[in-house]
Formats: structure tokens, sequence, C-alpha cells
């Protein structure tokens, strides 16, 4: 195999013309910044997780570029091509559709962060223009935005910008966002078995050798999604078992606020620091835990 991609947590392999292998590590990042530490065990519950998923959006007739697990860490999934912006058409078939949809249900992450600011008022989250808007409210109706996907750093993008950039016509462009809503959907029905809240996700599609839409990647793990417990959510408590708890360990290093700073400013982006010992234990076991509770299986 050869070795065509080494992304931020996993590496992709080209296996034949019209098949890749993924292989998913140990590593995570954050910020678009990948932390200098490992997370033992992270790679194979994100593998099995999403194998998980691929399974279930099959059997409700959602196509997906998933083939086969290869344990503990190895998937193999259709291969389609990765295309400038300026080589996408309306005709182009089998390539990846360089968008990420994040669909939110809660108010929660750089929602809140953008709300508190005043970048986003509540009546464009569905919310009566007098409220007051807090961390945690559940959304009166899913919130759906498009950011880049083949960029340094993500950007949010407007309708027209998306359809653009990934040569979508309207219907197709609300194929995406009905196909994002279906899945979560679903994600919720099944998560709430095991006392869990989908807070929101991300999600990357392609079309195939006939344009039709599938969902690619990875989703509905505890790196793509954000989820609390239910239980706490129910006492007012707001425990992330995602990684964002790893987020909120730099925001309160101060590590995010200088690193937005520079950006913003165009100067050099500060390296992130380690993770202390004690943390990767944590996050290692938060894992395993949410790989248990996302799909009700033995990790073991």
């Amino acid at each position: 195999m050869k070795l065509i991609r080494q992304g931020k947590v996993k590496d992709v392999y080209e296996v034949s013309a019209h098949s890749l292998e993924f292989v998913f590590s140990d590593k995570i990042s954050v910020f678009d910044k990948i932390i200098p530490s490992l997370i033992p065990h992270k790679g194979e519950t994100l593998c099995r997780s999403s194998a998980f998923w691929f399974q279930v959006v099959r059997s409700c007739g959602i196509k997906s570029h998933f083939r086969e697990l290869i344990p503990p860490n190895r998937m193999r999934v259709q291969k389609v091509d990765i295309l400038e912006y300026a080589k996408i058409n309306r005709k182009s078939t089998n390539y990846l559709i360089p968008l990420e949809v994040i669909s939110r249900h809660y108010v929660a992450g750089s929602l809140w962060d953008r709300i508190r600011n005043g970048e986003i008022k509540p009546v464009k989250l569905g919310f009566k223009a007098t409220k007051e808007v807090k961390y945690g409210d559940k959304l009166p109706e899913p919130f759906l935005e498009f950011t880049t996907k083949l960029e340094r750093v993500d950007r949010f993008l407007t309708k027209r910008e998306a359809v653009k950039i990934a040569g979508l016509s309207a219907s197709e462009y609300d194929s995406i966002v009905d196909a994002a809503l279906r899945i979560d959907e679903k994600i919720a029905e099944e998560v709430e078995k095991r006392d869990l809240i989908h807070v929101d996700g991300k999600k990357e599609y392609a079309f195939d050798e006939e344009r039709k839409l599938m969902i690619v990647d990875t989703f509905g793990t505890a790196d793509e999604d954000r989820w609390w417990d239910w239980e706490s959510f129910s006492k007012g408590q707001f425990t992330e078992l995602s990684k964002e708890n790893v987020r909120q360990h730099y925001r309160q290093l101060g590590y995010y606020d200088r690193l937005m700073e520079a950006r913003k400013m165009g100067k050099a982006e500060p390296k992130i620091p380690s993770l202390p010992e004690t943390k990767i234990k944590e996050i290692s076991e938060l894992y395993i835990d949410m790989f248990e509770r996302i799909t009700g299986e033995s990790y073991r």
C-alpha cells in the first residue's frame, strides 16, 4: 500500500485505484493544532465507532464510502478524488465535496462564543429576539452551518459560497442538509438508550461515480461530535464526554485565547503544549467509555 496522506489523526493509504485504507492513530488535535501527546486506545475506539455508525446509516438507506473494518484500527473505504475548487463543476463525479457540515442541537462550544460576542443573534437560531440565550439551551430547531474542508484553517461559508466552491445545485445542497438531519435523528435515537445527549457534530460528503451523495470520512465519534451525560444535564451540569474536554483544558490554560489573537493579528501561532500524564490517562479512559456508550458494545 502507498501512503498518500497524513492527516491530523489518521493516515490514508491507497490500496487500489478504487479503494483506500484509513489507519486511525492515537494522535489528537484541537483548534487545527496537533497536540504533542498520544492518547492510548483513541485510534481503535474512533475506528470502531465510525464503523458502527456506517452500518447504522446503511440500514436507513443512506449511502457511505465504508467497505470493511480491519480490527483494531483500520478501515477500507471507497476512493474518491480530491479536486481543487476551480476543477469542480456540476458534472464532476467521484469527488470529495470540500465542505464540512456542522449540525448543532444545543448551545455550546464556538456557537456559545459567537452568541456572547454578538456575532449570532437569537433569532438566527430560531429563538425570539428577546430571548436571553444561555449555555446548554436546546435549540428550537437544528442549526446547520457549512465550513471549508480543504483549507489550512476552516472558515464559515454562506450558502452561496458553499454551493459555488463545491459545485452543487440547489437540490444537492438541500440533499446534504436533509441527510445530516436524518443521520442526527438516528444518532439521537440510538444514544438516548444509554443516557447520552448528542449536542452537535460534523459530517463530510462525496459524490460517487454516478454523482450520488454518500457520507464519508468519520462521524458520530468522541472526536467529531459533542456529547453530554443526560443525568448530569438534568441537574443543570454539563459533563463534556468528547474531545471538548481537551479543548476546555487548553482554554483554561489560556492557550486558546493566545492562538486566536495570533491568528487575528496574522502573527506566528504559539506552539501547543503537551498534555500532562494525568490528563492523558483521563482522556484515554474517556474515549474507551464513550465508545461503549455510543455503540452499546464492549471495548474488550
